[in-house]
């Protein structure tokens, strides 16, 4: 099989639609979409010295996109994290419920001890979330906690939905234990 070689000049001619494409998709944002693509390149410039040709260039190029959407989500996730447990629901939503976030005590209760209830059981979630393995905590929030749909995990992490069910399996039996070790 003939090794594969770069041509960066011609990146953006090529590309650049198509990895644009694919990343709005992922992430709904035309302009973060953009900046992902153009991390892409950049990152692909970067390590161009460790591009075996094993793959085409594209497929390569693709691979970083993914891990540049990949990156996207943790910092997103690792910025709003307690927030999220945080925030305060009405009785009066169709939806309650349906969330663990929504599920812990009204922040803006007038039962002081539902306060720190909250703030304790926030921080003990996160705890609990870094302790898990990485790619572990990564299906668990990307499945769980932003509700992507499971052909977009599996597509983004190069997994198969039975790895992905095992995965939150064990992510949410780990979190379990946690929890009941470090906060029930």
């Amino acid at each position: 099989m003939a090794k594969h070689k770069l041509q960066p000049d011609n990146w953006i001619d090529l590309y650049a639609d198509y990895l644009f494409n694919y990343a709005v998709s992922r992430v709904s944002d035309a302009e973060i979409a953009k900046d992902l693509v153009q991390e892409t390149f950049f990152a692909g410039l970067n390590s161009a010295k460790n591009f075996k040709g094993d793959a085409a260039e594209r497929t390569w190029l693709v691979s970083i996109l993914k891990r540049k959407v990949i990156d996207h989500y943790r910092k997103i996730n690792s910025k709003k994290g307690k927030a999220e447990v945080r925030m305060n629901y009405s009785s009066d939503s169709d939806t309650e419920g349906d969330w663990l976030e929504q599920q812990v005590a009204d922040p803006y209760s007038t039962d002081g001890d539902n306060v720190l209830e909250n703030e304790e059981l926030g921080s003990a979630i996160q705890d609990c979330i870094t302790k898990l393995p990485q790619k572990q905590a990564l299906v668990f929030k990307l499945k769980t906690i932003q509700g992507m749909s499971t052909e977009d995990v599996c597509n983004e992490l190069d997994i198969n939905p039975s790895n992905l069910w095992v995965m939150i399996h064990r992510a949410r039996t780990a979190l379990m234990g946690c929890l009941n070790e470090n906060w029930f």
